[in-house]
């Protein structure tokens, strides 16, 4: 057998993707040294963005794997490195494209990210547990995926995607999103915190900062949807999105009860007053299928919360907006739902065909389904004069 060439090893090493990047390595500066013996051993150096790479045992396995897949190479020592300042200077710049001002690149025209704002009227309606399961639906359709966890005080996001501990890694200033194992990477201001139990107490300004750090200081790359989990109701958050994200879509959230039907209207209303469009309504907690009748195959709804909230709401803002906005699906009670949040391992995951499942996956291919028009959307003109 013909001993590998350096060529063979370059093409080879081309092929592991950074986990927190998504780039290849060698585009990224990661690859420092390579040398190949004539017996077949591969000696490589791989450079870490970081000392303590959280991904460091990822890319050990995959540069193993693809140096040791290359006919003739008879061994693979890898030593792990980590960049100087310089080169993680370098590395940032590359990831910002020569762009010395970081800027949003969600809202610049051209790109093609459909960003989705979950949002509700009132807390404790399951924004962040739909949120979750929508990314994995979405994610398992293939779809590039991210979340940013915009619910400043109430961040739960990392603990129901099994995060809870993580931190994200940091390159020259730019921040990378926490990646999970489904593909889906997210941030949240929990992970920016030094303690997990710290309280954030802030207002206004500081608000609207950490919506532009999470949007445009993290290295997102080339994502088809990202979907932002907003405090509920109308107050700084919303407002700021609207001011930078003026393209970003609604989808609200509510429950079947009148209280809650009220004031997820004024959610909507809300993103409409900043020329956002409300592309659907998603009813939580719809009702309880009745354990006794469907252990007998029988079908019989338990409407705990009451009935028709969903569809109030969706009837009420597309009267208001003057276009439809459809009821995208009435997720059931479901306690392997609310249990998979608890320990990390959403039901849109790991138990795609349950009843909330289901609907979850409905929801993702309704929205993922869409095609980008212009109704229903306002467009921020003011005429300067009358003719």
């Amino acid at each position: 057998m013909s001993t590998p060439t350096l060529e063979q090893i370059q093409a080879a090493l081309a092929t592991v993707i950074d986990p927190e990047i998504k780039r290849p390595i060698t585009d990224l500066g990661m690859v420092d040294t390579v040398e190949v013996s004539e017996a077949g051993v591969v000696d490589v150096t791989v450079l870490l963005t970081v000392a303590g790479c959280p991904l460091k045992d990822t890319i050990t396995r995959d540069v193993n794997a693809a140096v040791g897949n290359v006919p003739g190479v008879t061994g693979v020592n890898l030593e792990l490195g980590v960049m100087t300042p310089e080169q993680r200077a370098g590395l940032g710049e590359k990831l910002r494209d020569g762009q010395a001002q970081r800027e949003i690149p969600f809202g610049k025209p051209g790109n093609l990210t459909k960003v989705y704002a979950i949002a509700s009227g009132k807390g404790g309606v399951g924004k962040s547990s739909v949120t979750v399961n929508l990314a994995l639906a979405l994610a398992a359709q293939g779809r590039k995926v991210g979340i940013v966890d915009a619910d400043i005080y109430g961040h739960s996001v990392p603990a129901m995607l099994g995060l809870a501990d993580a931190r994200p890694t940091q390159v020259d200033d730019l921040i990378m999103p926490v990646p999970t194992a489904s593909g889906v990477s997210v941030i949240s201001i929990g992970m920016l915190k030094p303690r997990r139990d710290q309280v954030i107490a802030w207002r206004g300004p500081m608000l609207d900062r950490a919506l532009v750090q999470m949007l445009a200081d993290v290295y997102w790359g080339d994502i088809d949807d990202l979907l932002i989990d907003l405090p509920p109701g109308t107050g700084d958050m919303a407002i700021s999105l609207g001011q930078h994200l003026p393209g970003a879509e609604f989808v609200v959230i509510t429950t079947p009860q009148e209280a809650a039907a009220e004031v997820a209207e004024r959610a909507g209303t809300m993103a409409s007053m900043m020329h956002q469009r409300v592309i659907g309504v998603v009813e939580n907690m719809a009702y309880l299928p009745c354990p006794h009748c469907t252990a007998e195959g029988k079908e019989h709804r338990l409407e705990i919360f009451g009935s028709g909230g969903g569809k109030r709401v969706a009837e009420t803002l597309a009267q208001r907006f003057g276009h439809d906005v459809p009821l995208l699906g009435s997720i059931p009670i479901d306690v392997d739902l609310r249990e998979g949040g608890d320990i990390g391992k959403p039901i849109a995951e790991s138990d795609p065909t349950s009843p909330s499942g289901k609907v979850i996956h409905e929801i993702a291919a309704k929205i993922s389904g869409r095609g980008r028009g212009l109704a229903g959307l306002q467009l921020g003109l003011t005429p300067t004069s009358k003719f």
